[in-house]
């Protein structure tokens, strides 16, 4: 089912996970899993995706060569996966970053033939800069998420870069990201509701916002975008925090404020116990506020984890 269809049908619950590191099993992900689809309603899981990053591999004879690397790859077979084991919808990440148009149109064509009806499509980052520079100014590949978008959309009329006659639409619903605290790479974020908006006229038909922290954030940010005339549904990205130390590392990650208040219950704590139970209390406090206040449900950055994830929807999902 679609994200927006199954959004009109009442709150939805969507959990992310990461795809393995190369070479390892996904029984840890299904565990988690396992510990959330079973005794809560889960209605997407979401898979993301990084892109391929330069590295140099020593041959048997010694030579070393450069190839690209991705750190975690089987987004594809990771959605697979999930979808037969648990008959649940999943969306996988599409990103611009690290395949061109036509290696993105064969990957679409894939998630098509396997059923997937959802897809979230991302620029992504690189996390060094030689492969930036390898799509800087290259046509064959997209420079935005509007691209991306543009492209996904015109697949679901049935246009398609290898132009044939009589060739299936496909029939994706697009998930596309945004900031309510702004890209950390827009000037401001009345520029970046700008280009949000450009994702939503090229065809994205709903949003999931980056992590917050903050009710009135959210709200504001609901209401700008109403305001310039996006009205697809926003689902607040909610990452559940319980540790002090988290309160410290992800702002420098993800470019997001964590409320004062919040910090100063955090420090209070006298034991990781009790800072599993604080931060578990001011999320829950804050998913209420949202639901109330009118969110079509909750995005849950679970990457994977469960027993944090598990704990705040014990509190606020009845």
């Amino acid at each position: 089912m679609k994200v927006t269809d199954k959004i009109k049908q009442g709150r939805i619950i969507s959990i992310e996970v990461l795809p393995p590191n190369r070479g390892h099993s996904a029984e840890d992900i299904f565990k988690a899993v396992d510990e959330l689809i079973t005794d809560y309603p889960i209605s997407f899981i979401n898979v993301t995706r990084h892109a391929a990053e330069t590295t140099y591999v020593e041959l048997e004879d010694g030579i070393i060569v450069k190839v690209p690397k991705v750190k975690r790859p089987g987004t594809v077979g990771l959605t697979a996966a999930l979808m037969k084991r648990y008959s649940v919808d999943v969306v996988p990440h599409v990103l611009c970053r690290g395949m061109n148009k036509f290696e993105l149109e064969d990957l679409l064509i894939d998630l098509y033939l396997i059923g997937v009806q959802n897809v979230f499509a991302i620029r992504g980052e690189y996390e060094n800069a030689e492969g930036e520079s390898k799509q800087e100014n290259n046509k064959d590949y997209h420079t935005y998420a509007v691209d991306l978008v543009q492209q996904i959309a015109h697949m679901n009329k049935g246009h398609y870069l290898y132009q044939k006659e009589s060739t299936m639409s496909t029939d994706f619903c697009i998930g596309v990201a945004g900031y309510p605290e702004k890209h950390f790479e827009a000037p401001n974020l009345e520029e970046d509701m700008k280009h949000l908006k450009e994702k939503v006229e090229a065809g994205a038909n709903y949003i999931i916002t980056q992590m917050v922290f903050d009710f009135d954030v959210y709200k504001d940010f609901v209401e700008r975008a109403r305001s310039i005339g996006i009205n697809v549904p926003i689902i607040p990205g909610i990452k559940p925090v319980v540790s002090l130390k988290s309160i410290y590392s992800i702002p420098r990650k993800f470019f997001v404020n964590i409320p004062h208040a919040f910090l100063e219950k955090m420090q209070e704590a006298k034991s990781s116990k009790e800072e599993f139970e604080v931060g578990t209390a001011f999320m829950a406090s804050l998913v209420e506020k949202l639901l109330s206040w009118g969110a079509p449900g909750l995005h849950l950055f679970t990457m994977g984890k469960s027993k944090s994830a598990k704990a705040l929807l014990q509190a606020v999902w009845r």
